[in-house]
């Protein structure tokens, strides 16, 4: 059984916005992430920080969004999604 997502998003230093996400994410949920996550790239200064510390899975359809928005996140990951970031490339598009 699937870890539900959550989602929230808290206002971070300097006018940064950063986006919490619990749970898993999965084609299940890649809608909610994907909006959550436009909506709040495009609010605050600067980079949006993903916060990924409490997500233990990540499928293709959470990969592809990430690698979308390389360009305005960076990222804080829970230490068993470091061999996905890394083949995936995100580690080289992203902080």
């Amino acid at each position: 059984m699937t870890t539900p997502l959550t989602l929230d998003t808290a206002p971070g230093r300097g006018g940064r916005v950063v986006l919490v996400a619990t749970g898993e994410i999965d084609l299940s949920n890649i809608d909610t992430f994907t909006l959550a996550l436009s909506t709040a790239a495009t609010g605050g200064d600067g980079a949006l920080l993903v916060d990924l510390s409490a997500v233990e899975y990540l499928d293709s359809a959470a990969i592809s969004t990430l690698a979308a928005h390389a360009d305005r996140i960076e990222l804080v990951a829970h230490p068993i999604l470091m061999s996905v970031l890394k083949v995936s490339g995100l580690t080289e598009l992203t902080t």
